[in-house]
């Protein structure tokens, strides 16, 4: 009978009863071909079943498709933890890629959209002269609304007084 190897990684099984000096060089080789599949120089390709392999003593669930969703990216284990029971795609992951701090503690430091309170030189919208609504009117247009005022006082000429006043419920002007 003559040798026959394993059908996965193609390890020499060697002929029981075969000369006694080919029997080191072909164990040798065997531990060799071994060594490298577990140094990585021989890539790998296990067919494991979903659920019976584990990675730090966790089973892995996700189906290929789901893994595959992650080549390319590089990222710790415990960066991947936080992810436990997230469907997102590598686009989505990507968006936190180098993140590097808690993003709810950045999120927090924002203004709330009701009430903000601003700090440092907060920058608004000069607004249409004449806008007379509940938006934000800022020092320029302000400005520019007094000073459009004080010129139109000054083209109008005063000919008399008003007094105005009112006397058992009615309402009196008298001008001079």
């Amino acid at each position: 009978m003559a040798d026959t190897t394993t059908t996965t990684f193609t390890l020499v099984k060697p002929e029981v009863g075969a000369s006694e000096s080919s029997w080191g060089a072909k164990i040798n080789t065997n531990l060799d071909s071994i060594d490298n599949l577990l140094d990585g120089t021989t890539l790998v390709k296990p067919n494991l079943t979903v659920g019976q392999w584990k990675i730090s003593g966790t089973a892995v669930t996700s189906t290929a498709a789901e893994l595959n969703a992650l080549d390319g990216i590089t990222s710790t284990v415990a960066e991947l933890n936080i992810l436990d029971g997230v469907t997102a795609t590598a686009a989505e992951i990507n968006y936190v890629d180098g993140v590097t701090s808690n993003v709810q503690t950045q999120l927090n430091t924002k203004a709330p959209l009701a009430s903000p309170t601003f700090t440092g030189n907060p920058i608004v919208p000069t607004q249409a002269s004449g806008n007379n609504t509940t938006r934000i009117a800022s020092t320029a247009f302000v400005e520019a609304d007094v000073t459009a005022h004080a010129a139109l006082r000054a083209s109008q000429t005063v000919y008399g007084h008003a007094k105005i006043y009112t006397s058992g419920g009615n309402l009196y002007i008298v001008t001079t």
